[in-house]
């Protein structure tokens, strides 16, 4: 971190607290019109964490010294309230990773089209539109996705390294696989959507139901997955690179496997409709597509992918090209197709398999030992794996959770979820008569 202003944890809760008008946002461009030398602020909404915006804010200011950033910290489902208050609080720029918060701010009317200079970078990467066709908003990196692992620990369970999701489902796994859960964590409900689309919908969720069973749910605030996998608590964790990246340079014995299936999730960057500063707004968005802006991201403790292809030229050895991979075939993953239900496929994750995670993983257990033991639980294992609704009944109802986000609550839709939570207690109850009927312990 040398060279480097970190931004303390004080000045990080002051600014998170500012409040929904950013009172003292106006304050200081008031003092900065009296003083001719003074910096202009340009306030960003972000999720991005210290080690990020630290390094950004330091280059910025090299490049652009009359302006003074000022970050304002909100995850996804706090971001979105927050950016469609009075004045959008105040805000000039939008900078994180949830596309659909971006989708849902620009149907608002609150982000403006982005000039054509900056719209230059690619829209595109393999089967993901990762920037607005019509430039509300553009991507400054890109994430993949795959498993961080522990190699000691799957050569002592005699396992391979996983090439694909479906390896997950083997019973050697069992408890030792890390699943975020894709209602709270917010990179997860993609995750879910890439496997529903290389696998098609049932038999992606049936994997879904066999990998749960084999996993330790990781919720958003408790454990991350890399300190479950650094631990020797699981073999494996899902995850996206970046995060175990940087787990690695802080010296986690892990590793980082790409699935052969896979797709990336996009950060962007917007400026907002009402912004105070839209100079400053278009200035640090410009920095951050730049040639410059876009190395800080290959940083050791950042490790993010960068948008600009260009910058791949600069990265160390064996760094990840998105662009290559594409180029490859092995990012298929069709995100336009899979946004307009990520919330509802996250709801029916959580009433199938996070509720009763317990009894679920107990009868995959039993499923795994009847089978291993030469006994017919064929009916038991397509129970477990059924789902309430088909792939043009979920497009259907995946309107009514167009406003739900990672980590938000809508007793709105509970008489939906709570007849998939019935449908889920039917099925184990079945796969568990027919257990039981069997003699499988």
């Amino acid at each position: 971190m040398s060279g480097v202003r970190p931004i303390s944890p004080r000045r990080r809760r002051l600014l998170a607290g500012l409040g929904g008008a950013l009172t003292l946002a106006p304050l200081a461009r008031c003092l900065a019109s009296n003083d001719a030398h003074a910096q202009t602020p340009v306030v960003v909404v972000t999720a991005y964490p210290d080690e990020v915006m630290s390094r950004i804010e330091a280059a910025f200011h090299t490049t652009y010294p009359q302006y003074r950033l000022q970050f304002v910290w909100r995850m996804p489902n706090d971001a979105l309230p927050y950016l469609l208050q009075d004045h959008q609080a105040g805000a000039d720029v939008y900078w994180s990773a949830s596309p659909r918060t971006y989708a849902a701010l620009k149907q608002a009317g609150a982000l403006r089209q982005l000039p054509q200079t900056l719209r230059t970078l690619p829209g595109r990467i393999g089967g993901a539109q990762i920037a607005d066709v019509e430039g509300h908003f553009v991507a400054t990196e890109v994430a993949g996705y795959g498993f961080a692992y522990d190699l000691a620990q799957l050569d002592a369970l005699h396992l391979p390294v996983p090439a694909d999701w479906d390896a997950l489902r083997d019973p050697r796994y069992a408890g030792r696989v890390a699943l975020p859960i894709p209602a709270t964590v917010g990179f997860a409900p993609v995750m879910v959507d890439i496997v529903l689309q290389a696998y098609g919908w049932d038999a992606g969720w049936a994997l879904w139901s066999e990998i749960a069973g084999n996993a330790q749910l990781v919720d958003r605030g408790a454990s991350f997955v890399t300190d479950k996998v650094g631990r020797g608590d699981c073999a494996v964790g899902l995850s996206i690179d970046f995060f175990v990246a940087s787990a690695i340079a802080n010296g986690q014995p892990l590793r980082f496997a790409y699935p052969r299936h896979n797709g990336i999730n996009p950060g962007q960057v917007a400026i907002t409709t009402d912004a105070p500063n839209p100079e400053g707004a278009e200035a640090f968005t410009a920095f951050v597509l730049s040639e410059a802006g876009q190395r800080v991201l290959l940083h050791p403790d950042i490790r993010k992918l960068p948008a600009r292809p260009g910058v791949y030229a600069d990265a160390p050895a064996g760094y990840y090209n998105p662009y290559a991979a594409a180029r490859a075939g092995g990012l298929d993953y069709n995100a336009a197709r899979g946004q307009p239900r990520l919330a509802l496929s996250a709801a029916l994750f959580q009433q199938m398999w996070v509720e009763p995670h317990k009894e679920q993983r107990a009868l995959w257990q039993r499923v795994h030992a009847a089978e291993a033991a030469g006994i017919a639980v064929g009916d038991a294992r397509a129970a477990l794996s059924a789902v309430p609704l088909s792939e043009t009944q979920a497009d259907a109802l995946a309107p009514m959770f167009k406003r739900r986000l990672e980590g938000s609550v809508d007793t709105e839709r509970s008489t939906l979820e709570r007849r998939w939570a019935r449908f889920a207690a039917q099925q184990r109850s079945i796969a568990a008569r027919i257990l039981d009927t069997q003699g499988a312990a």
